[in-house]
């Protein structure tokens, strides 16, 4: 039957005596009507043919309507209609078009559309910038280049799949835990530890427990920098291209020249430690001790204007954070409650740890919170739903990051753990498959890691700051910071140090200060505040040994 309905010129007869002058009868009235009219009568004929005449009708038109339009635009002087086009697919699709014909291939060519493949991979993902910056290929991105020969082609052709190895690699030492490490002994003169850090391409900056700042060069990894000015341990920090913001167990928020290093703002306001601060777009977030949080309106460095107290939580305000829709905040008290930006009105409260709740990161709807019950919850914050409990570490949960991939955790028990986030969010997935490795390097608690798509920045109690550099994995490092780096100033820029892979600012596993988690004032004599698992509502001090 199908083959019925087929095309077929062979089993055409031949035409009557009349059919010739008749036939051109009719086409000559065709050629004098206007197109509707033209389709109109087509319509009609088609309505009185038989079914396997259609067939023949369908087979003869076929070839017409499939052009290919690839080939036929240069033709017509639209070669950049055609690149346009093409410069739409993936690597795989842009492969197989290139064997399609040889036209095809020379408008590929021509049009360097691998080129602009690894260009609009690069402007979209942060894990193809952040290669190309550091394999040293993005200075032939982005630059007209007149002239395009077969050479260049050939160059960015062949320059893809080495892109998609490095990537391959570095997903891999993520899952293997394969990486260099690179360690920066602190060398804390009085009391050791380092409680919060933020770094980018060229430093990491510290607050420490002895109440000093300290700037790394992450090229040299020395201490070029210690701003002093804090009358106890620097709990939290974040920075950017302008100031550095410290809080404090003196109580106190201090602003810093970036730049300069020089003290430029305090801030007077809570009459307890400083647990956690949290800055962006000209406006700052702090917490405390005190179990108070407060709202700032950021005109300048010098100008900080408080707009607004947050009272609700229990206990001590070890963690928060914010974006345009809402402030985040976590307690002791075991809860996270959510209130509105804009308005600062509570809007709900989060139940769910057992134990006080010592870190967490808000992003978009999900939340993710660290607790002294030793679990980590990721949350719906629209709807307040606990989506996944995640059980791994032995103590506290101290610090947490996520990006798109993965939550990465810090803990009391001097464990790093990695996490799949997306199998995490997969109601279907297994528990005990979310862990991807867990990384024991530090001899202390861990108190403050970020990461990016290349590497873990983390600090802990044993006063060193280590870099986990998932990029480079060849051999582990280690440097020793000078002993004139615990003084009040240094400027050591030794150059015998080895490269590190450096990181993003703010990381992948993103921004914000770090975290004091319910510190007590004294720099020997700091706490951790979490209700006991109990029905009872009396604070637990969690001590910091030396």
């Amino acid at each position: 039957f199908t083959t019925a309905l087929m095309y077929d010129p062979a089993r055409k007869k031949e035409p009557s005596p009349s059919y010739q002058t008749e036939r051109d009868t009719c086409l000559a009235l065709f050629a004098k009507w206007n197109e509707a009219d033209q389709l109109n009568y087509v319509e009609h004929i088609l309505s009185r043919m038989c079914h396997y005449q259609h067939g023949h009708i369908n087979a003869y038109l076929k070839p017409m309507l499939q052009r290919d339009f690839i080939t036929l635009l240069p033709t017509k002087g639209l070669d950049h209609v055609a690149e346009n086009i093409l410069s739409y697919l993936d690597a795989k699709s842009l492969c197989r078009a290139e064997r399609v014909c040889k036209e095809w291939s020379r408008v590929i060519s021509e049009g360097m559309l691998w080129k602009k493949l690894i260009e609009r991979n690069v402007r979209t993902d942060s894990l193809w910038r952040g290669l190309a910056e550091r394999k040293g290929w993005i200075k032939y991105l982005f630059i007209p280049r007149p002239g395009v020969t077969l050479r260049q082609h050939k160059f960015y052709r062949e320059l893809f799949p080495k892109i998609m190895k490095d990537i391959e690699a570095i997903e891999n030492n993520w899952r293997t835990g394969n990486h260099n490490l690179q360690r920066i002994n602190c060398r804390s003169e009085n009391s050791k530890g380092v409680y919060c850090l933020q770094y980018d391409d060229d430093k990491i900056v510290s607050g420490l427990r002895d109440n000093t700042i300290k700037i790394w060069n992450r090229s040299t990894l020395q201490c070029c920098k210690v701003l002093t000015g804090h009358t106890g341990s620097v709990l939290c920090l974040q920075y950017d291209d302008k100031v550095i913001i410290s809080g404090s167990s003196d109580s106190t928020v201090r602003v810093w020249d970036v730049n300069t290093g020089d003290m430029v703002n305090t801030l007077i306001h809570h009459c307890e430690a400083v647990l956690h601060l949290r800055f962006n777009n000209g406006m700052m977030v702090t917490c405390s001790k005190d179990r108070s949080i407060a709202v700032w309106d950021m005109t300048s460095p010098t100008e900080i204007a408080l707009r607004r107290v947050l009272v609700g939580h229990r206990a001590a305000v070890n963690v928060v954070d914010f974006d345009e829709k809402y402030i985040v905040s976590a307690s002791g008290d075991r809860t996270i409650k959510v209130w509105n930006t804009s308005t600062c009105e509570f809007v709900r409260t989060l139940n769910g740890h057992k134990r006080g709740i010592a870190c967490l990161q808000y992003r978009d709807r999900l939340v993710v919170s660290g607790s002294s019950d030793n679990s980590i919850r990721l949350w719906d914050i629209e709807c307040g739903t606990c989506l996944r409990i995640l059980e791994g570490h032995e103590e506290l949960v101290r610090c947490i990051r996520f990006d798109s991939k993965r939550i990465v955790s810090g803990a009391y028990d001097g464990k790093i753990k990695v996490w799949d986030l997306q199998a995490a969010l997969d109601i279907r997935a297994q528990t005990n498959s979310l862990c991807l490795k867990t990384l024991v390097e530090h001899t202390g608690r861990v108190f403050r890691l970020q990461f990016d798509e290349f590497q873990i920045v983390s600090s802990s109690h044993d006063d060193t700051i280590l870099i986990w550099d998932f990029l480079n994995c060849s051999q582990k490092e280690e440097l020793t910071a000078p002993q004139s780096c615990s003084m009040v100033q240094s400027n050591h820029h030794n150059n015998s140090g080895s490269s590190s892979g450096s990181g993003s600012s703010m990381g992948g596993g993103g921004g914000g200060g770090g975290n004091g988690v319910g510190l007590g004032n004294n720099a020997n004599q700091n706490h951790l505040h979490n209700n006991s698992n109990n029905n009872s509502h009396n604070l637990q001090n969690d001590e910091l040994s030396d």
